[in-house]
């Protein structure tokens, strides 16, 4: 029957759709990476999604988030993206939480998730959900930085112990050897971070560290990566093979 995911349903077959109508994605952080991956799972027909982040929407996060506009200001990024994802598939089951993700969070609404998304900012935030995905089995895949960075073609998907360049993933590698984590898919990106110009207005953002630049077109794409590598696991021996495209 035609519905919101028949063009799809044509590259990922209808078991895949199925499937997807029947996972549970839990997606951790909704900027500028998240909030694309989020919208590109509901986009796709992810049937339950679960929605984690404790910030609210500022005007400087207009210029990469897709939550963000000026009708937005001030609101939880969780209700608004939960707004926009039942406006696109309205029998979605979207679970909000917004809470900001620590070592010692309580991580019982994990339990049945088929799959984390990780686009949180956070080393010990991202090592600690690193390790409760492991504990609990469930696959999961992380973004590495998206700052600082104008060629979007420079991201890649790999593990954490084949990437390089990136500052963030090479901290990331040290403390998940140190934790004894022996593989992690994430995305990442090979460009060097590009000459910056500070900015004197956005001091008060970050008053303790530099605030990372960035541009519309760069984040969005390492999102749009994480729900593909998502999208592609979930689905694994259920999309259409080559012999019956012919």
């Amino acid at each position: 029957m035609r519905n919101e995911f028949s063009r799809s349903q044509i590259l990922l077959g209808a078991s895949s759709m199925e499937k997807l109508k029947n996972s549970r994605v839990a997606v951790f952080g909704l900027g500028g990476v998240g909030s694309f991956a989020a919208e590109a799972l509901v986009r796709t027909g992810v049937g339950h999604l679960l929605f984690i982040d404790n910030d609210v929407v500022s005007l400087t996060n207009i210029n990469r988030q897709i939550l963000a506009d000026h009708s937005t200001l001030g609101r939880k990024k969780v209700d608004v993206m939960r707004e926009r994802a039942l406006r696109i598939h309205p029998a979605a089951d979207i679970q909000t939480f917004p809470l900001f993700f620590l070592p010692d969070t309580p991580c019982d609404f994990l339990d049945g998730c088929d799959y984390i998304i990780d686009a949180i900012d956070t080393v010990s935030a991202k090592l600690a959900l690193v390790e409760v995905a492991q504990r609990k089995e469930i696959p999961i895949i992380s973004s590495m930085g998206t700052g600082n960075k104008l060629d979007p073609s420079r991201f890649e998907v790999a593990d954490i112990y084949e990437t390089s360049v990136c500052p963030l993933c090479r901290v990331m590698r040290h403390e998940l050897k140190k934790r004894r984590v022996s593989s992690l898919k994430v995305v990442y990106s090979r460009e060097e971070p590009v000459p910056r110009e500070e900015n004197p207005d956005l001091q008060e953002d970050s008053p303790r560290r530099q605030t990372p630049g960035s541009v519309a077109c760069v984040p969005p794409v390492a999102g749009f990566l994480l729900a593909a590598e998502a999208v592609k696991d979930l689905t694994e021996g259920l999309r259409p093979s080559p012999q019956q495209a012919r």
